[in-house]
């Protein structure tokens, strides 16, 4: 599922290709696209890496009891913030029972002792579970002073260690860098969603032989419009587990069923556009249903593979409703020609 999430990624995704196009000729087209393929995984690993430090830190620094702050002066402020603070109070005491138990467990690794290192692991192990006990109790304490709030803390992690483990003027620095990525990201996905929806919509079936000067104004407005669905969709983004896995989700649900289209204009040339229209909507009507049911706990199946389950139903429908619905039509065109 992964390989053909990152084939449509790479090889269709409009803030990919849109990088193709924008190159002078078809070897610095070829040539951007393998740079990019490049630095596209060392990137992504380094990205993923320094989760890992933070988490590594954390292992060896006493983190708080829970990290949303908000979350916790709301406590501080109910009769409940007493059995907060006894929670606190065993929380430090777990923590540095598991700081000296992950040390003893390395000391078992480099000695190389296998009964020693299978020993420190169930220490270590225990003393987590009782961690995840620990931090249960805090949330529900939590949803005791408001019950509207939210427990889930993980993306307050590492905006928890900046703030309160970097020097001030590094602070600064990576918030300036954060808020350009995110605006030059922001601005070219955009840009790139109201271009396309002009060119390939709007354009073609909306509103044909226009001045240029009315599909500038167009492009705003869609601008302003897809600007709208992204905070939308922001705003349920709480309900998912972290932004990376919502953000795949999503386009796992419509990856496959494009990267179908596109499977089938370069290797199935005799199937025409009507019958590849219709597998479309039955793939996406398909991996749809596949994902209602995986929610529903009918069906167990990953999210990443819905790219290659929407991909191969295009593929197979188009196909067979090319043969059975179509083919016949085209005889005729051509005879009558």
């Amino acid at each position: 599922g992964g390989v053909f999430f990152f084939f449509f990624y790479f090889g269709t995704d409009q803030s990919q290709v849109q990088r193709y196009l924008s190159g002078k000729s078809l070897s610095e087209s070829r040539l951007g696209l393998l740079f990019n393929g490049l630095i596209k995984v060392p990137m992504q690993f380094l990205v993923l890496f320094v989760g890992i430090l933070v988490f590594v830190f954390f292992q060896f620094v006493k983190p708080p009891l829970h990290f949303n702050t908000a979350n916790v002066e709301n406590v501080e402020k109910s009769e409940y913030y007493a059995d907060y603070q006894q929670l606190e109070k065993e929380h430090e005491e777990v923590f540095q029972l598991k700081e000296t138990a992950i040390r003893d467990l390395i000391q078992a690794i480099d000695s190389d002792e296998e009964t020693a290192i299978v020993a420190a692991q169930s220490n270590v192990e225990a003393l987590a579970n009782q961690e995840k006990e620990l931090q249960s109790k805090a949330d529900e304490i939590i949803l005791k002073a408001n019950d509207k709030a939210e427990t889930k803390d993980q993306d307050y992690v590492f905006i928890s260690f900046v703030i309160n483990y970097l020097p001030i003027g590094l602070v600064g620095l990576l918030l300036a860098v954060i808020f350009s990525a995110a605006m030059s990201s922001t601005a070219s996905e955009l840009n790139a969603l109201a271009t396309t929806t002009v060119i390939d919509i709007y354009r073609r079936s909306v509103a044909q032989h226009k001045t240029d000067h009315h599909y500038l104004l167009a492009s705003k407005w869609l601008t302003i419009i897809w600007g709208v669905l992204a905070l939308a969709f922001a705003e349920t983004a709480s309900l998912f587990e972290n932004l990376i896995q919502a953000v795949n989700i999503v386009g796992s649900l419509f990856y496959g069923v494009i990267l179908g289209i596109f499977m089938v204009a370069f290797f199935m040339k005799r199937v025409k556009g009507n019958a590849v229209f219709v597998a479309a909507i039955l793939g996406e009507a398909v991996v749809v249903a596949g994902f209602i049911m995986d929610n529903m706990g009918i069906l167990k199946i990953g999210f990443l593979w819905f790219n290659l389950i929407g991909c191969i139903v295009v593929m197979i429908l188009a196909g067979i409703i090319q043969e059975l619905f179509f083919n016949g039509k085209s005889k005729e065109v051509t005879a009558s020609a």
